[in-house]
């Protein structure tokens, strides 16, 4: 998401070559992106990712490419026209756009990035806590949703389906769907972002996150670990993995932003003040809840004498249903912070101080 915008195409290919040849496969983007998202820019890191393949010849097996489909948008006007919804005609397009855009022929993994559903219903997120009943709208059915992503599926077009962003419930009414939906074996993902990852979840609140589907084949679904994650205690899972986005919460916890030499001019949070509003709202250091809790997982960090970001990167990855940690880095020593991470084991201690401060924050980045 930073490609075509923080990172030049030079430099983007200098991190996928480091990323590739160390051991990554799996990468992720969406048609929106690059962030701050802006019509000069759009798409341009489905294609450097794309130019990337291409150019450095690299066989298409050995690589699981994501992407994702932008939902209802008042404001991106350049992508469709808003969009407005995500029906059968939004969905198609989008995926033969991404298609071109990447230069091939398939995607493995093809997320709603945001969703779009259910007669009257729209769903609080990036930030938000409250549902406000004044703000329902009438969207496309999930059947219609699935139907044509089925029909993708069948066509080649795409290999598995995933979710993003959404809520507990609406994961529920997606596998109600999908039961009454013909060849969506291939359903797999659930991709949820840790609040303040740092590591932002105890065991027990990713465990909630996790037991969640029983959809024919892993489900894996991205989105905020919202509040109501505990309503999915109760149902079994099978197959489920997660793919945990941001989890170095945009940096916030690599301790980079609470530094003696003060911010770096630089990071996203500063270079981009007051142009990206999503990620703002839910990591701002102005927030008291945010900066304590920061603190206390860097403390826990230096006390054991790891770096802040091997502990982050660690918590996520130590769960066994945790397919991946869904990061970025726009430049090569953070990559290399990040691989080290890999190779990190947390102790019990570890993990008994991160519960801790869990339950002090439990949420503090909504």
């Amino acid at each position: 998401m930073t490609f075509g915008e923080q990172n030049s195409l030079s430099e983007s290919y200098q991190l996928l070559d480091k990323a590739f040849n160390s051991g990554i496969n799996f990468f992720d983007s969406a048609e929106m992106y690059p962030v701050p998202q802006r019509a000069e820019t759009q798409g341009r890191s489905e294609e450097y990712l794309g130019r990337w393949i291409r150019h450095r010849r690299i066989p298409r097996h050995r690589l699981v490419l994501a992407t994702k489909v932008a939902g209802p948008s008042g404001q991106m006007t350049w992508i469709r026209g808003g969009p407005q919804c995500l029906d059968a005609k939004n969905i198609e397009e989008a995926i033969d756009s991404s298609l071109l855009r990447l230069q091939t022929d398939y995607i493995d993994l093809y997320q709603i990035h945001w969703p779009d559903r259910f007669v009257c219903w729209y769903v609080p997120m990036f930030g938000e806590t409250e549902y406000d009943p004044t703000r329902q709208y009438c969207s496309v059915p999930i059947e219609e949703q699935l139907d044509i992503l089925s029909r993708a599926i069948d066509a080649g077009k795409i290999r598995y389906i995933g979710l993003s962003n959404e809520t507990p419930y609406g994961v529920m009414k997606f596998v109600q769907a999908a039961d009454k939906v013909d060849g969506l074996s291939k359903i797999v993902s659930l991709q949820v972002a840790p609040a303040l990852a740092a590591p932002p979840l105890t065991h027990t609140a990713y465990c909630a996150a996790l037991l969640t589907l029983h959809w024919p084949s892993a489900v894996i679904m991205r989105g905020m670990l919202m509040h109501l994650i505990d309503a999915l205690l109760n149902v079994t899972a099978l197959l489920i993995f997660l793919l945990a986005y941001s989890p170095l919460a945009m940096g916030i916890l690599s301790g980079k932003y609470l530094a003696n030499d003060g911010d770096p001019p630089d990071a996203r949070l500063n270079c981009f003040r007051g142009r990206y509003s999503e990620g703002e709202s839910r990591y701002n250091l102005s927030k008291a809840a945010i900066k304590a809790a920061t603190k206390d997982y860097i403390h826990i960090a230096e006390t054991y004498g790891l770096h802040p970001v091997s502990l982050a990167i660690a918590f996520v990855l130590r769960h066994p249903l945790v397919a991946s940690a869904v990061f970025g880095a726009t430049k090569l020593w953070q990559l290399q912070q990040v691989l080290d991470a890999c190779h990190v084991k947390l102790s019990d201690d570890i993990i008994a101080e991160i519960n801790k401060v869990h339950s002090a924050f439990p949420n503090p980045c909504p």
